[in-house]
């Protein structure tokens, strides 16, 4: 197999329209993790992604016949914007079914090359089903994000592109993993000259469809996936990418939220670029794997596969960088009501910094505070400040895993309502579009009182509420039936103890 893709890789027709990128290296991410890393640079491509790569190498295999009647494809970002520049520049009528929740940068970066486009649905699925019932109505040609031989093979071109720019020996190839055309194309072709060389695919933790797919030995459809590296969120891998990456893959791992945002600050520090969280993902991946293998003076290489980031997201992104770095805890504590209080618990926290402190009274005897604290030492100063709290005799709780704290309580301190009685509360999601939060609480309806509300724009295509309901014992099983019948995703956080330490 790796030979058969091997001459597809080399053939691929991609360089009418793409670049070969440089291949960076990030010095002070070397110096730090005692390896050479050196990183693809997939966003300086026309379209900010490598997509643009398979989707030009597939139309260029396409009839004429084919060509005339044009091509269609669901995205809500780079394939998008890479079927639309190959098919301006090969002359192709080409259609781009995009989701109702598309951020209208996107949007417009389509519609400036010439493509239609047709907003349905909520998600990628939508958008999909829509595409096939347009291109077998249209007798247009379906051009696929990943699971295509010639998209295979277009995105291959970056693995030939790695080892004709690296001088020296290469350990392992981070590659981030969607629906795994990229990682799949890369393995194809390393692994036929270079069989020494690992290939690890990076997922989110929340998105680990390859990952999953790979232990259970078949593909499978993860029920629910998360959003935040949008680029990444596929709930099934490719076939023909799964039979690939099921013979070539060395391993794969995993990064969180945190963690990728703090990847993303690794590059902007090394090439002042910012990343998308996808295009960040296999950094924050090499960071895992290098940790957790103990990898010294080894030369690993991550894949930079895009950089359309919405500019509001930035916000969120940097906000959760220093946690991702361990470089900020977070913390719950309770301490007397009296005074002197105050100074006497940042007696026991020192010379740290104190990134965020919130307070409001509850009671005369005890108050609960809401602290952020820089660490210089990671992991080990994160448990030694958790020591001397203990010790000092104050309750602690560690929030800096905690995403509903570092989501929506951080932002809320505000103390505890004295009469409040049979308070439910619940993290919901739904898409983010003009007039959602309106039709998010036209959902709710006026049945049950609501007594907490928080919701913060994130840039998503996703907003994230946390509600406050008030629910009698009695009604709750006519409330979960609400629940179901809204829609809407949604997580219990009832006992979360973030919630029941300053909000209840």
């Amino acid at each position: 197999m790796p030979k058969r893709y091997l001459n597809d890789v080399l053939n691929a027709r991609v360089y009418d329209v793409a670049r070969e990128t440089p291949l960076d290296a990030l010095r002070s991410l070397s110096q730090r993790l005692g390896n050479n890393v050196l990183v693809k640079r997939e966003d300086l491509q026309p379209v900010f992604s490598f997509k643009l790569r398979g989707a030009y190498n597939k139309m260029m295999n396409l009839t004429a016949a084919e060509r005339k009647a044009g091509v269609i494809a669901a995205s809500a970002g780079n394939h998008a914007q890479g079927v639309a520049l190959a098919a301006q520049r090969l002359n192709v009528p080409a259609t781009i079914v995009m989701p109702r929740t598309t951020p209208d940068i996107k949007v417009q970066a389509v519609e400036k090359l010439k493509a239609r486009i047709v907003l349905h649905g909520d998600d990628y699925q939508d958008a999909y089903l829509h595409s096939l019932e347009i291109a077998a109505a249209k007798g247009q040609t379906f051009v696929h994000p990943y699971d295509d031989p010639h998209v295979i093979a277009g995105q291959g071109t970056v693995g030939m592109e790695i080892l004709r720019q690296c001088t020296s020996d290469i350990d392992a190839i981070f590659v981030p993993v969607g629906g795994g055309g990229l990682i799949a194309g890369i393995a194809a072709y390393v692994k036929a000259l270079r069989p020494d060389i690992k290939i690890i695919g990076v997922e989110p933790v929340d998105a680990a469809s390859m990952t999953r797919s790979l232990e259970k030995g078949r593909r499978v459809v993860l029920d629910e996936v998360g959003i935040f590296a949008d680029g990444v969120a596929v709930r099934q891998v490719g076939k023909e990418t799964f039979r690939i990456a099921r013979k070539l893959v060395d391993g794969m791992v995993l990064a969180g939220v945190d963690e990728i945002c703090a990847a993303i600050k690794d590059l902007f520090e090394d090439t002042r670029s910012i990343a998308e969280p996808a295009g960040a993902l296999a950094t924050a991946g090499l960071k895992n794997y290098a940790a957790e293998h103990g990898l010294k003076g080894k030369t690993l290489v991550a894949i930079n596969s895009g950089a359309n980031v919405n500019f509001d997201r930035l916000r969120h992104i940097a906000e959760r960088a220093e946690l991702g770095e361990n470089r900020e805890s977070l913390f719950a504590v309770t301490i007397p009501e009296r005074p002197g209080s105050f100074r006497e618990f940042c007696g026991i926290l020192g010379k740290r910094s104190v990134t965020e402190f919130n307070y409001r009274y509850a009671d005369r005897t005890e108050a609960q505070i809401f602290v952020g604290v820089r660490l210089n030492g990671g992991g080990a100063e994160r448990s030694a400040i958790l020591e001397a709290l203990h010790k000092g005799g104050y309750p602690v709780v560690d929030l800096t895993d905690n995403d509903t704290a570092k989501l929506h309580i951080r932002y809320m301190i505000g103390g505890s309502p004295k009469d409040l009685d049979n308070e439910v509360l619940y993290r919901f999601q739904f898409p983010e579009r003009p007039g959602a939060l309106l039709n998010f609480l036209t959902h709710l309806g006026g049945r049950w009182n609501i007594s907490l509300f928080h919701y913060r724009n994130h840039g998503a295509a996703f907003g994230r509420v946390l509600c406050g309901m008030q629910v009698p014992r009695s009604d709750m099983p006519e409330f979960r039936k609400f629940l179901t019948a809204t829609g809407y995703r949604h997580w219990p956080e009832t006992e979360n103890p973030v919630y029941r330490a300053f909000l209840h």
